[in-house]
């Protein structure tokens, strides 16, 4: 079963991405991991994608689908793959298309009202210790736990940046959620709710789809 995982950011990506990877043993693989591993192989088409990287230029999508590709060879994926974090454009979804037949896509929606109350919650102390002042407040209100520092609200968790940031997705994976929606992949998931009902919704929608 090959697998995307769509999402906004704060929608919960990352916690089920462990979930769906564990429960039916898949990679759960992200264009970074996959320029990270080629380049620690030393493989060529890494210290060819490593110049751009190194120059804080893109990578060209011809090279990272070449990668892409060059991934899915790998043992590990012969029983299926879990991408998360690509395709980010149609043209990507139409290079994936001509090397791996995807069986789903899992779009996990929230309202962007509650992600900007999650994402705007978070508060950070220099230690290093994150807390949330909803879903994980200190005991002290605006003193750490740990250190008893004085918590602050780190730039880009302000609602303005993030307000941009859902913007940019919005604007970047509407095209795509179409695309998927017209083959008839697209498995919409309500990413509200407790964490282990989240799960069990995923579950249900890939269903059929890992022999169910």
């Amino acid at each position: 079963m090959n697998v995307i995982l769509l999402g906004p950011p704060g929608a919960g990506k990352g916690t089920q991405a462990v979930f769906i990877s564990k429960k039916y043993h898949m990679p759960h693989i992200s264009t970074g991991d996959i320029l990270r591993g080629a380049v620690s192989r030393g493989t060529e088409l890494g210290l060819k994608a490593v110049k751009y990287m190194n120059a804080g230029e893109l990578v060209p999508d011809d090279l990272v689908m070449k990668l892409v590709k060059e991934r899915f060879s790998q043992k590990d994926c012969e029983t299926g793959y879990l991408l998360d974090g690509f395709p980010r454009t149609i043209e990507q979804a139409n290079g994936l298309e001509q090397i791996s037949k995807i069986d789903a896509v899992v779009l996990i929606e929230v309202d962007d009202g509650v992600l900007l109350k999650r994402l705007t919650g978070r508060r950070t102390c220099s230690c290093g210790a994150v807390y949330h002042i909803a879903s994980n407040p200190p005991k002290k209100e605006g003193i750490c736990d740990s250190c008893g520092g004085k918590l602050f609200q780190r730039n880009d968790d302000t609602e303005a940046v993030i307000s941009n940031r859902l913007a940019q997705y919005r604007k970047q994976t509407s095209p795509l959620i179409m695309y998927y929606r017209k083959k008839g992949i697209l498995k919409t998931v309500d990413g509200t709710g407790a964490i282990d009902g989240i799960s069990k919704s995923i579950v249900q929608a890939l269903g059929h789809h890992a022999g169910k």
